[in-house]
């Protein structure tokens, strides 16, 4: 695999890139180095870019399918290779986004001020998703131990038995903290679920970079609509291509969002580029994804033996999933808001502040691994120097 070159730094500047070109928006000043946006600096895989260039070599750019057996087949034999999982493809529907799906599942499984369980530290969408349809967030705070990040039973259930709440969203992997459900773990979610009458949604977009195995959540007998939403975008690079997919069991919960999704908002005919770039991924991406994740999982380790030489109290541990580094540095008592200034004004480093994730983010920070180690040497630069400043 030493063929594919994760090491050179390619340069993003003026390709419209929400990361690079427009980070003054977030962080107030231009030419910041970022490590922010999920997204990745590395080049989508060969097979990704060839089948593109293949497509665009014809120059007839009108409306397309996914509903075909391509499609749902790439799908079918990936999750049979890589997660040894059978997956029906008659549940498959697309979307043009994971967010998408998950807000119109959220639409049809619940009603106004119904609430939707998710874990915390989250994925700042999802407040603004579930806050935006008009439901209540019931936020699960995950328990932080010295082994990881672990589930607190009790307070889940007694959230998801509340007569009112009506879904649970699940992260899984969970980002931001990369952790990984065993499949003991995602039966008995399920089974709570089930006893209490809540509809279940798993978010898998994070499923592919992964240093553990993960288990896809295909229902384990689950009585209640669920369903598992995802896409190829985060694992190879590919989200401009715009394009995700779920799968919905229940027959009437599928031709309802179809019906939504084709009658209703008019996105039934996807992205065409986006459909080639995720059969390419599937089809021929894994020896470029295998590579991925051990190029990412050296990244983790290099940030923990910087961190533990520079910081000892940091006890950094690199996560089961995710190229995105959640480091707690409340050990170290600092001003949250005064590091960000010093590594904006004196650092030329956005880096974002784990407060965006909520209030269990407050004292982290999110390191975005996507990118050359020469690139993450800088941003741990930036960020012991900043720290050291204090």
């Amino acid at each position: 695999m030493s063929h594919i070159d994760f090491d050179t730094p390619i340069d993003r500047m003026g390709t419209y890139c929400t990361q690079w070109d427009y980070v003054q928006d977030r962080f107030g000043k231009a030419g910041l180095l970022p490590f922010t946006i999920s997204d990745m600096d590395f080049a989508a895989p060969d097979a990704v870019m060839a089948a593109l260039r293949e497509r665009l070599a014809h120059p007839v750019l009108g409306y397309s399918r996914w509903n075909h057996d391509d499609f749902k087949g790439a799908i079918e034999a990936w999750y049979q290779r890589r997660f040894d999982a059978q997956i029906d493809k008659d549940a498959i529907v697309y979307g043009p986004s994971v967010i998408y799906i998950i807000a119109k599942l959220i639409e049809k499984w619940s009603h106004l001020g119904d609430g939707v369980v998710f874990q915390t530290p989250a994925y700042d969408a999802f407040d603004k998703l579930v806050e935006g349809s008009g439901r209540r967030c019931i936020r699960n705070p995950l328990i932080k131990t010295e082994s990881g990040w672990e589930i607190n039973w009790e307070q889940l259930e007694a959230q998801l038995a509340l007569a009112d709440t009506t879904i649970f969203l699940l992260c899984s992997p969970q980002n931001p903290t990369g952790r990984v459900w065993s499949r003991e773990e995602l039966i008995r979610i399920a089974e709570l679920c089930d006893l209490h009458d809540v509809a279940l949604i798993s978010d898998e977009i994070h499923m592919d970079v992964a240093f553990k195995k993960h288990t896809p959540f295909l229902g384990f007998g689950m009585e209640q609509r669920w369903a598992l939403v995802t896409s190829a975008s985060k694992s190879f690079n590919i989200p401009a291509l715009n394009g995700a997919y779920a799968f919905i069991p229940n027959e009437k919960a599928r031709n309802d969002y179809l019906f939504k999704l084709k009658e209703v908002d008019g996105l039934s005919s996807p992205s065409i580029l986006g459909v080639i770039g995720m059969m390419a991924a599937y089809n021929a991406g894994e020896e470029w994804l295998d590579a991925l994740n051990a190029y990412v999982r050296d990244s983790h380790e290099l940030v923990r033996s910087r961190l533990k030489e520079a910081l000892p109290s940091v006890n950094y541990q690199a996560p089961d999933a995710t190229y995105l580094a959640w480091i707690e540095l409340s050990s170290l008592n600092l001003d949250m808001i005064q590091l960000q200034k010093d590594l904006i004004e004196h650092f030329n480093v956005a880096i974002m502040d784990g407060g965006v994730y909520g209030e269990m983010g407050r004292g982290y920070v999110r390191l975005n691994l996507g990118c050359s180690r020469s690139k993450v040497n800088a941003g741990l630069d930036a960020l012991i120097g900043a720290i050291q400043r204090q």
